[in-house]
């Protein structure tokens, strides 16, 4: 699944062809995606201006000049592309089965956006803009990394008296909004923990390693355009790199960049977890 910053990715490719647009006309090709499309979508979104379009964790937020919101989230194979006047058509190049073009945006300008998504586990609803800070897949969701919110303090008051494992914690999106798996394995990674460590003994001088881990993990993630591991691209067809830093994630068996003992993989609640023994503790 995408993680913060390959949506973030996401929303930087589509803000200069959507932002400050008119939508002027939605194809709709099918009911639903992962829920049913919102009733009359197309004829909602018909000559809406895009206002501002925003990336709350996973999510894409366009808000527009009818007073709703559009809330876009990719799932694990949703993906956006742009084709007309100001890019190139970059599904076919992307391996993407045009039969999975699910949404197209006709935009202001001559370009249109494709949202295509084999799996179909995306989703895109609409919410009155009065009413977005109560948009119920928000509200109990912890602080995002790089945000004024989000600290050592914080995550250490978050943790405390969690007997769950670390890497367990930082998945939940209620503790740290936007995390996901490759991107909590590299900061436990930088910050010397253990993703088998209980969080009730993170906060402290480990909660004081790993926030700041967290941040320029997905900051340097976000310079690099994400990462590419499975198909994800950005809006323009182009892959992220963040993948040729991987220090753990899907490096078992190879040697640790700092000490030289072997990355091991573990898993927990079902994902793996990439790590070092030698350094992690």
């Amino acid at each position: 699944m995408p993680e913060l910053p390959e949506v973030e990715t996401v929303r930087r490719g589509l803000a200069p062809v959507m932002e400050g647009r008119r939508i002027l006309r939605v194809e709709q090709r099918r009911a639903d995606l992962r829920f049913p499309l919102p009733e009359r979508f197309p004829q909602r979104l018909k000559g809406a201006r895009i206002d501002r379009l925003a990336r709350q964790a996973k999510f894409l937020a366009a808000h527009l000049s009818t007073g709703e919101v559009l809330v876009m989230h990719l799932g694990m194979t949703g993906r956006f592309t742009i084709s007309g006047q100001m890019k190139g058509a970059f599904h076919h190049e992307t391996g993407a089965a045009e039969s999975h073009d699910h949404v197209v945006f006709h935009m202001e300008g001559g370009e249109t956006v494709t949202y295509n998504d084999p799996r179909r586990f995306g989703f895109m609803e609409l919410w009155p803009a009065a009413e977005f800070g109560a948009y119920p897949r928000l509200t109990q969701m912890g602080p995002e990394p790089l945000s004024n919110h989000f600290s050592a303090d914080y995550l250490g008051k978050a943790l405390a008296g969690k007997a769950a494992p670390i890497k367990a914690a930082l998945l939940d999106q209620k503790v740290v909004a936007g995390l996901g798996n490759i991107y909590v394995c590299e900061a436990l990674y930088r910050a010397g923990i253990s993703p088998k460590r209980l969080s009730k003994t993170i906060p402290g001088q480990r909660a004081l390693r790993l926030a700041p881990a967290i941040n320029a993990v997905i900051a340097e993630a976000i310079e690099a355009g994400g990462s590419s591991i499975s198909d994800f691209a950005n809006a323009e067809g182009e892959l992220g790199y963040f993948q040729h830093r991987f220090d753990v994630y899907d490096r078992e068996g190879e040697p640790c960049k700092r000490c030289g003992a072997t990355v091991k993989r573990i898993v927990q609640s079902g994902r793996s977890s990439f790590y070092c023994g030698g350094c992690q503790k």
